[in-house]
Order: structure tokens, then C-alpha cells, then sequence
């Protein structure tokens, strides 16, 4: 049997460019890639921590990594000031300095690959990272992500105004930065870990305007309620934003009651604030573990679609773990550092070794059926709105549009037949895939890549279709999973066997002949398509 030659113009095969080689990569400077960083030096590996903080303030302004929602203080601009405040924020940051480890803050993870059924040419374990100045390949024995978490975007009229931020990127600017814009906001949501961020702020002196929750009361603990009451804050239950005002940001909450069907009723009052910060849930950052293509499956008790993962953090990807806020949010964890810091001492603990692969505990019961919870702050926020609004700002997608699966604007795509029909009418249609309708209607596609749409769109198609949030398929993740420049790109070092049919790679025939070969009349109509292929 003669086995054929290899196709030249394919990629398998060709050497991948490496630019460094290390032991153990950490993605993630918070206490548990600081703790996996440190504990792994100490067993005598060779460690590479990457951090993407302190991002740029033109980054945050694209709402990278987080729902930052202009609410960035004029001193976020200062980079100086921005790395220093990182680095003082986390003491064991120079801790792990000094244990040996290669700490690069301000340097993104875009992407991890690994072989897999559709993957089988790569030399191991390969990251991409970049920095403000250039990208590389880093080959890694090991990859321990301990990305962190960001939060459920929540749309109403005005939303899109600076100053309507995740309670997230409302924490770090505040603690970690001291560089958060608003100094008196209303808080959605009223979960543990939305008291928890209300209380930080207030610490850093951020007024608290109001607690505003959809469910007839507050879910999260009753002693931190109280705290946050006796410090002036207004709980509203049963209650809603019907819009945001203000004339270059927000100036005031405009809120209303609720029935009990969940449909806003009653005046509406006006709030003063300058900020509304979301904290109606959040969500584990897998972009890198699916685009990997680890084993997800959305876990109520773990905050939604995170990895599937043994008892040792290990996913279903050879070498690959995920720790802290990436592998499940529970409050537990929210509250005490040393749950994070223990899911890095088990991961540490197994690097190398070959244990039994033992389902991960169960994490503790939420407060509420995650599923439950968000649908219904969807349905009185987005489906029962007052005005349309765009769910996804990048595209500028409406909650219709993303129901009636309408295609994007820039097509001029006209429907003859006139649909008046209420959101809410539009429910029982059903749904498609969250793929299908980001390739459709381009909802999450933008310059966020999602992250403030995502949980919205699957929300909407769970409504859509009457089901919990669980059977609504994640919505797949591809790298880069960070906006990269096009010269950013074109940095990566490319072997002479690859880049030398780089043209032709998609079997498309030369459209051009090179100027060696140009007859001296030349005329796109005599250039011989169907011969071999030259490469400048």
C-alpha cells in the first residue's frame, strides 16, 4: 500500500514557531494563580504567571475584560500609578517574585490549544499571550487558569450610558485602583456577594444609594442587609430600573414597583446617582477552557456553565486545571481566600502525577436557583421595558431583533411582513442555537466580545422556550479570546515550510501571476488561472 505525500499547502506538519518553553503557566494573578504560582516554584518547577491587569484605560473603555461601562476615574489613564496600585493591592505578588516566578502582569493568555480531535499537529500544550508591545507562542507542560469571574450584563433603557458598570469592574476600579468615576449608586441585585461589593465600595467611600432586587425580598444575608440599611441605603424589593437618565452619563435611576407577575407597575420614582452598578450574577470566566475544548456544563452551584473538573482541579483536558473564581463561584469562596488558595494546593499537589480522577465535591448550595433568578430579572428588566434598547451595544442588536432571529442592519434586510407583535408575544416561538443566532443577527460579536450580551441572548432564548437556563447550549468560545491588533498578529514567527504556500492554502488558484513572469502585455483576461501556484 503506498501511502501518499502530504499536501505541501497543509499545515500539518510544519514546525509551530515557539518563542519560550516553561513547566507550569499560570493564567491569573488573584489569590489562587498566586498560590498555584508560588506552591508549584516550591516543588521546583519552572513557573510563568501572566496577569492581563492593569489593562489599558482605552482596553477598559472597550469593556475588556469586564463590563467597565466608562466608569473609569481620569486617573485609570496614568500606567504607572495603575501597575504600582496592582502590585501594593496583592502582597503575595512579591512573594512570588520572590520564590523564583516569572511574573508578567499587563500580559493577556488570547488563546490555549491543545491536541484534540480536531487538533493533532501541536507540539504540546501552546498559549498565546501578548502584551502592550508584542505576542508570543509559550509551550507549557502544565496550564493552571485561574482566570476569575465577570459579570451578567442587564439591559434597560439607558443602559449603555457611562456610569452602568458590573459590580466587578465597580470593585476593582474602587479597591484595587481607587480610580472608580461614580461616587453614589444604586446596586442591582442582593445576593451575598452584591452586599459584599456594596459594603467595598462604601469603604472606599462610594455612597450607597439603593439595593434594588426584582425577587419579593433580598436573598443574600440578612446581617450584611442590615449593615448596609443602617448606612442609609434603600432596599427596594419587588422593584426594577426602568431607565437610566442623564445627559452624558447617569444622573438618576428611574425605578417601579412590580406585581407579582413580575410586570412593573405604579410611578415611576427618580433615584439621584451617578452609577448603577450590575450584580444580579456572576459568571465564571471559561473562554480559554472552551476554547481549549475542556468539558463545560452549566453548574447552578457553581455560577452557570463552568468546567467539569476531578478533585484534583483537573479538566477534561490533558494538563490542564482550573482554580479559583474560572472553576465555580459560590459565596463561600467569595468571602474567604483560603477556599481559592486550597483548590490551588490540590492542583499543585497533582502536577506530575497521575491520581485518581475523582469528581470534584459538590459546592455548597446556592442562595437561589441561579436559573430562576436571572430569567426573571430578564423578563421584568429587558422583556417588560418601557422603550427598546439595544441588548447587544457593540452591534446594536435590540431584544426583537434577537428573538425574531433578524438579520444585521448593514444587509438594508427589509421584512415585508410587519410584525407588532409584543416581546412578550415573541416568546413562544422558540428558540435556536446561541450560535446560530450570534452568526445571524451578530449579538455578541462586537469589540467585547460578548461579555456584556452572552448570558442576556441565552436568557432570552430559555424565556423564549420556557426552559430553565440550563438547556440552553453555551454559546462556544473561540480564540483570540481578547481583541488583538492585525500587527499584533503579524509579530508571529512563521517556519519557512509554512509560510511558503501561505496564499494557496484554501486551494484557491492564483488570481495573480508575479512580475517575473508578466508577459510584457498583460491583461487579467490572459492570466492563466489554472496553473501552478507561485509564492512571493
Amino acid at each position: 500500500m503506498t501511502i501518499p505525500a502530504p499536501d505541501p499547502k497543509s499545515v500539518t506538519g510544519k514546525p509551530l514557531v515557539i518563542d519560550e518553553t516553561v513547566d507550569v503557566l499560570v493564567v491569573g494573578g488573584g489569590p489562587a494563580g498566586l498560590a498555584a504560582a508560588i506552591g508549584a516554584a516550591a516543588r521546583g518547577f519552572g513557573v510563568m504567571l501572566v496577569d492581563e491587569n492593569p489593562v489599558s484605560f482605552t482596553t477598559m473603555g472597550d469593556e475588556v475584560p469586564l463590563h467597565f461601562g466608562q466608569g473609569m476615574a481620569a486617573n485609570a489613564r496614568n500606567r504607572n500609578a495603575m501597575m504600582e496600585a496592582f502590585v501594593a493591592s496583592e502582597p503575595r505578588i512579591a512573594e512570588a517574585f520572590e520564590a523564583g516566578v516569572d511574573v508578567r502582569l499587563a500580559t493577556a493568555c488570547w488563546g490555549l490549544y491543545a491536541n484534540g480531535p480536531a487538533l493533532g499537529w501541536m507540539p504540546g500544550l501552546v498559549a498565546g499571550l501578548a502584551d502592550e508591545e508584542r505576542g508570543l507562542l509559550v509551550r507549557a507542560r502544565h496550564v493552571i487558569l485561574a482566570c476569575g469571574r465577570r459579570d451578567m450584563g442587564l439591559g434597560f433603557p439607558g443602559w449603555e450610558k457611562p456610569g452602568v458598570m458590573g459590580a466587578t469592574a465597580a470593585l476593582s476600579l474602587a479597591v484595587r485602583y481607587g480610580a472608580l468615576g461614580p461616587r453614589q449608586v444604586v446596586v442591582l441585585g442582593s445576593g451575598t456577594d452584591a452586599l459584599l461589593t456594596a459594603l467595598a465600595l462604601r469603604e472606599t467611600g462610594v455612597a450607597i444609594a439603593a439595593i434594588v432586587e426584582q425577587a419579593p425580598e433580598a436573598i443574600g444575608d440578612p446581617a450584611l442587609l442590615a449593615t448596609l440599611r443602617e448606612g442609609g441605603a434603600e432596599v427596594l424589593s419587588r422593584h426594577v430600573v426602568r431607565e437610566a437618565v442623564g445627559r452624558d452619563g447617569v444622573e438618576a435611576a428611574l425605578v417601579a414597583g412590580l406585581d407579582e407577575a413580575g410586570k412593573p407597575l405604579g410611578e415611576e420614582r427618580a433615584i439621584a446617582c451617578d452609577g448603577i452598578v450590575l450584580a444580579v450574577g456572576a459568571t465564571p470566566v471559561i473562554d480559554l477552557l472552551d476554547a481549549a475544548g475542556c468539558k463545560v456544563a452549566f453548574q447552578g452551584d457553581r455560577g452557570g456553565f463552568a468546567p467539569v473538573l476531578d478533585r484534583h482541579q483537573r479538566s477534561s483536558v490533558a494538563n490542564v486545571y482550573a482554580i479559583g473564581d474560572c472553576a465555580g463561584i459560590w459565596t463561600a469562596k467569595t468571602r474567604d481566600r483560603a477556599v481559592c488558595e486550597a483548590e490551588a494546593e490540590r492542583a499543585v499537589a497533582a502536577l506530575g502525577t497521575l491520581p485518581a480522577e475523582d469528581q470534584a465535591p459538590l459546592a455548597p448550595a446556592p442562595e437561589c436557583d441561579i436559573s430562576e433568578y436571572r430569567l426573571a430579572w430578564v423578563r421584568a428588566s429587558v422583556i417588560e421595558a418601557r422603550a427598546g434598547f439595544h441588548v447587544c451595544q457593540c452591534e446594536e442588536v435590540s431584544a426583537r431583533e434577537i428573538l425574531e432571529v433578524r438579520p444585521p442592519r448593514y444587509l438594508d434586510w427589509r421584512d415585508e411582513r410587519r410584525n407588532d407583535r409584543s416581546l412578550a408575544a415573541l416568546l413562544g416561538d422558540g428558540p435556536p442555537n446561541p450560535d446560530q443566532v450570534k452568526r445571524l443577527t451578530r449579538a455578541g460579536m462586537g469589540a467585547c466580545q460578548g461579555r456584556r450580551c452572552r448570558e442576556q441572548v441565552a436568557a432570552l432564548l430559555a424565556l423564549a422556550s420556557a426552559r430553565p437556563l440550563s438547556a440552553i447550549a453555551l454559546a462556544g468560545y473561540r480564540a483570540p479570546t481578547r481583541p488583538l491588533s492585525l500587527a499584533m498578529t503579524a509579530q508571529a514567527p512563521e517556519a519557512p515550510a509554512q509560510s511558503e504556500h501561505w496564499d494557496t492554502w484554501f486551494g484557491m488558484p492564483a488570481q495573480w501571476r508575479p512580475f517575473w513572469e508578466a508577459p510584457a502585455l498583460y491583461t487579467v483576461a490572459t492570466n492563466d488561472a489554472a496553473g501552478p501556484a507561485a509564492s512571493e
